[in-house]
């Protein structure tokens, strides 16, 4: 490979602090976003698309991204859906059978900013340590004093109304229509792997808009209902809250992954609240009370269940428990047909430990 000169580049935190890169493919630009970090090995492209990462700068733990390139099957939306991308080492260059193009490609044609050669375990640590924050990448290194008076300007994750960036304007079908089921799912930011799942047990979906009235979900006549995952904070979301309350009030199928599950949690008269800087990875430690066994996670969320209010709820039982930290990991409703997960079934990393998620719902769809 031929030497190529890089622009520099630089990070800038919300409160002052810098680090500094280079440009990858010399590309030139500015990024804002909140800035956290996902300690996944691999399934960057997964990650890249996933739309619950909107308005996110996502540092890679990962020493070298980009090393297996890219295949045009595993994408979790259209688009990438991250800000701007921050790593140790960029490969160019890839070595894998199937695999269709190099990510340096991929986030050309995104039109998306990313950086490397940057101490990303010096960064990683200081958000560890001082929480998520919003941040900004730039070529524009000389231009510091603007470019922290444009970050001050930059709304803040909490409180902001996100799944409407990423939501499907129109409803869509997937799946096949001769199934024997039909599920009605709320797109707060979906991910085209949670479709597939709930699709290859023979269920026939209909997907509608964040906006969506209880009324149009109900027209098509499903046997169950969905609230996807999604970006942003969860307290906004007023409507999906309202379809959630709706279909708990009349005892139908109801399944909430992530950003769903806080909707559910919040149609309860529970509260979330902001994360010091979330969980992001594909290794994280959970415990089902009821069977009492551990599961590997797939997770993404910057927000969590108030705990205290959901063991106060006389309506609702705590299933799963983060391992790490104690937060609600999973809930159900205990004279409702109504539960929920904060982490990705559809993404079990390893032996699949969370795919009976999948086939719980589809239970409940028949016993109802």
């Amino acid at each position: 490979m031929k030497y190529q000169k890089r622009q520099k580049a630089i990070i800038l935190l919300a409160d002052g602090t810098i680090f500094y890169g280079k440009a990858v493919a010399n590309k030139q630009g500015t990024a804002f976003g909140e800035v956290c970090f996902n300690t996944g090995m691999t399934g960057y492209q997964e990650i890249f698309t996933d739309p619950s990462y909107y308005g996110q700068l996502m540092v890679a733990t990962n020493a070298h991204i980009g090393n297996y390139g890219t295949n045009k099957n595993e994408v979790e939306s259209d688009s990438i859906k991250i800000a701007g991308l921050i790593v140790k080492n960029f490969s160019y260059e890839y070595s894998r059978d199937d695999s269709d193009g190099s990510l340096e490609e991929f986030l050309d044609k995104n039109n998306l900013l990313a950086i490397s050669d940057v101490d990303t375990r010096a960064l990683v640590s200081y958000i560890r340590d001082n929480g998520a924050m919003n941040a900004v990448i730039s070529t524009d290194v000389d231009n510091v004093e603007g470019l922290k008076k444009q970050l001050a300007e930059q709304p803040k994750m909490e409180g902001l109304e996100l799944a409407s960036k990423v939501s499907t304007k129109e409803p869509y079908f997937f799946g096949d229509e001769n199934a024997t089921y039909k599920v009605a799912a709320l797109d707060i930011g979906i991910k085209k792997n949670i479709l597939r799942n709930i699709a290859k047990r023979d269920a026939y979906i209909k997907v509608f808009p964040y906006n969506a009235k209880f009324e149009e979900l109900e027209a098509f006549n499903p046997d169950g209902y969905f609230l996807s995952n999604g970006p942003g904070d969860p307290e906004p979301l007023v409507e999906a809250q309202e379809v959630a309350k709706e279909i708990i009030k009349r005892d139908l199928p109801l399944f909430g992954i992530c950003l769903g599950h806080q909707v559910i949690a919040l149609a309860n008269g529970v509260s979330t609240y902001k994360m010091h800087n979330g969980h992001r990875g594909i290794n994280h430690p959970v415990k089902n009370i009821k069977t009492g066994k551990g599961e590997v996670t797939s997770q993404n969320h910057g927000f969590a269940v108030n705990r205290e209010e959901a063991e106060a709820n006389a309506d609702l039982e705590i299933t799963h428990v983060h391992l790490n930290d104690d937060t609600v990991a999973g809930l159900a409703m205990k004279n409702k047909n109504c539960f929920s997960v904060q982490y990705h079934p559809e993404a079990s990393p390893g032996p699949h430990d969370s795919d009976y998620l999948f086939d719980q719902f589809i239970e409940n769809i028949k016993n109802k």
